[in-house]
């Protein structure tokens, strides 16, 4: 008895000391801010999702829930997943910035992951694409492809994100056509139909033949293929809807990120940590060319993508000044991450406000 009674001991104080990461599967959620989607940010966002799951198989448990609202109602969801003793909260969209901080501090043994924040608690941390590299890409294609040295831009907020992209595709397209305009539409939403088919069509009405977009859905494509316009896929292929129109797409993939937070959650070794990721990393992806595309502008294009690879071209590099001629960046100089991650100004050049 007296063998048996320090062997059951010796087991309870072997069990106790195990983390309880090890003891029980983690629970994982993933919270969506759109309807379930086919296509576009919160689809990439799910199918990564689908990935992780595929890879950890019976080793995690993970839930997921769309049209989440951005606000309080996110909040209220993170805290309530939270209580029910989830581990690892994914909020995928900027919106809900303050929710996760707020959840984080009144829930510090939960740990979340915030998709586009620049903010983090102890227990938090933030995860975005550098899509401005992208915009990189788009711009020159656009620059030369525009035959009317109009572009049209549906941006969705005005957050240092959007700001940014328009930035990076406008210096982009001035670098290869020096008479490129910008036209830019705010719609104020991440994902509206009707509005986003509206914007394109009055953009093209205005005279713009290649468009752009900040906003989720296939309508810009779409309404580009209607009326022969060019665009641009965002966030995933967008080919298929535009088969003429379609130039390119920037392509997110999160998938690796997720699976390296979530391994290491498993191994006991997850860390509050901020992560910026673009071509170089595999989190940004340019997606095929259009046939449409001369050669010799694929070449750009290409040549574009491998200095930004290997960290010889940076979009924001000097000089460059600010939309009211002061200046920013000397001759030579690099924006900071900082910078980018705060900006709140057009570049010279761009026309048009930035709503407060």
């Amino acid at each position: 008895m007296r063998l048996v009674a320090t062997l059951l001991t010796a087991l309870f104080v072997m069990l106790s000391s195990v983390p309880t990461w090890a003891q029980d599967k983690p629970r994982i959620a993933f919270l969506y801010h759109t309807p379930e989607d086919t296509i576009g940010w919160s689809f990439e966002h799910d199918r990564a999702r689908k990935e992780v799951e595929e890879h950890f198989g019976d080793k995690i448990e993970v839930s997921y829930f769309w049209n989440i609202a951005e606000g309080d109602e996110g909040e209220a969801k993170m805290r309530e997943l939270a209580a029910e003793g989830y581990d690892l909260i994914f909020a995928t969209s900027y919106g809900y910035l303050n929710g996760v901080l707020n959840a984080a501090f009144a829930n510090p043994e939960t740990k979340f992951e915030h998709s586009n924040g620049f903010v983090r608690a102890p227990n938090s941390s933030t995860y975005s694409i550098r899509t401005y590299e992208g915009r990189v890409i788009q711009g020159i294609i656009a620059g030369n492809m525009t035959k009317t040295n109009k572009i049209g831009y549906i941006a969705s907020y005005a957050i240092p994100y959007v700001i940014r992209d328009i930035n990076a595709a406008f210096l982009a397209a001035r670098s290869v056509n020096p008479d490129v305009e910008f036209e830019i539409v705010w719609l104020n939403t991440w994902e509206n139909h009707e509005l986003e088919a509206q914007a394109a069509r009055d953009l093209i009405a205005n005279g713009a033949d290649v468009l752009m977009q900040n906003t989720n859905t296939i309508e810009p494509m779409v309404v580009a293929q209607e009326l022969g316009a060019f665009s641009f896929g965002q966030d995933s292929d967008m080919k298929a809807y535009g088969p003429d129109a379609s130039l390119t797409s920037s392509i997110n993939h999160w998938a690796p990120y997720y699976i390296e937070r979530v391994q290491a959650l498993l191994d006991g070794k997850w860390e509050s940590h901020d992560t910026w990721g673009g071509l170089a990393s595999g989190m940004l992806e340019i997606g095929p060319y259009s046939d449409l595309i001369p050669l010799r502008v694929q070449a750009q294009a290409n040549d574009a993508i491998a200095k930004i690879k290997e960290g010889r071209l940076h979009p924001f590099t000097g000089p460059i000044r600010k939309q009211d001629g002061s200046g920013w960046l000397a001759a030579g100089e690099t924006a900071s991450d900082s910078e980018l991650l705060t900006m709140f100004f057009f570049v010279e050049g761009i026309t048009g406000i930035i709503p407060q």
